[in-house]
């Protein structure tokens, strides 16, 4: 179970998945997802350097620009199945004192 659990809190994290959900679009350099994230550069540059260390993301250099991109775009169905079991399990994992709404407070 070790990989999964590597694979899910790599995605454990609200910025993370924002990133993914952007380059589900299509690729981006640093400064696209900062203006359209809202998100300082250095913050951007840390979840894509973790989402690379998982192999979730990769990039190619043109010039002197980096344009990222998802390397597994199969991770959009997972990320969908997950929307289907959060939509059938209504308020459960919100509510759940391990890891829910409460719990991040």
């Amino acid at each position: 179970m070790t990989p999964a659990v590597a694979l899910f809190r790599s995605l454990g994290d609200e910025t993370r998945l924002r990133i993914v959900a952007r380059l589900a679009a299509g690729e981006a350099r640093v400064v696209d997802l900062t203006g359209e994230l809202g998100l300082a550069q250095s913050t951007v540059s840390k979840h894509l350097a973790c989402l690379r260390d998982c192999g979730l993301v990769d990039y190619r250099v043109q010039g002197r620009q980096s344009f990222y991109a998802l390397t597994r775009p199969e991770l959009m169905d997972l990320l969908a199945a997950a929307e289907g079991v959060l939509a059938a399990t209504g308020e459960a994992v919100a509510l759940c004192p391990a890891y829910g709404t409460e719990a991040a407070r």
